[in-house]
């Protein structure tokens, strides 16, 4: 049987320069790569070596998206959950649904366009 590893996930954002700067900030992330795509948008890479997000954007693409349509949340992994909060903070979003429960620590936010985020360290 196939094994399988997630590489990326694309989604939809209004602004992905500050999108790309807020996760690098979040997670240690980079630009891997980033320039013209489809239909005349835009998109960043941003992860690491191994996986990352690709930021699409087109100007016909204006959030806040509703939750759940399609996308539930997007999960991130990190090392230091309250440094990790605290950058979510600093960029003056709302963090909610704390949770401390095995298998980790975790809680959730929204991102400008109404996308959910939820941040888990299993530390």
């Amino acid at each position: 049987m196939p094994t399988g590893t997630l590489e990326h996930v694309n989604i939809s954002v209004s602004d992905p320069q500050r999108m790309a700067d807020f996760l690098a900030k979040l997670a240690g992330w980079r630009r891997r790569w980033e320039g013209p795509s489809l239909n005349g948008g835009h998109t960043i890479h941003c992860g690491d070596d191994a996986t990352y997000v690709a930021l699409y954007h087109h100007p016909s693409i204006s959030g806040p998206f509703e939750k759940g349509a399609p996308l539930q949340h997007v999960a991130l992994v990190v090392d230091d959950l309250d440094a990790a909060e605290q950058v979510v903070l600093d960029a003056g979003l709302e963090t909610l649904n704390h949770g401390d429960y095995d298998p980790g620590r975790r809680f959730y936010f929204f991102d400008w366009d109404g996308i959910e985020w939820e941040i888990v360290s299993y530390e």
